[in-house]
């Protein structure tokens, strides 16, 4: 199973990232746990300074942006 964490405090764009990544994995047809991190030591941790972030199984994939859900898609499939 597949772990996605949305780094980002809860704001419309976190959410429309969050949408974004429940449309990719139903796209990409895998199994995964997407998880919200809002306590910003967390996200801090991952380097990054401008949110929303996305970060799958451990590696920061996109930050700054939202990414469309055929980008986090074809991410899922290459990993």
């Amino acid at each position: 199973m597949r772990k996605i964490e949305v780094l980002g405090p809860g704001c419309n764009n976190c959410q429309r990232l969050e949408a974004n990544a429940r449309a990719a994995v139903a796209m990409a047809g895998v199994e995964a746990e997407i998880i919200k991190v809002t306590d910003y030591g967390q996200i801090m941790g991952y380097g990054v300074m401008s949110t929303p972030g996305l970060v799958i199984d451990g590696k920061v994939v996109s930050y700054g942006r939202i990414p469309s859900a055929g980008d986090i898609a074809a991410w899922l499939s290459e990993a």
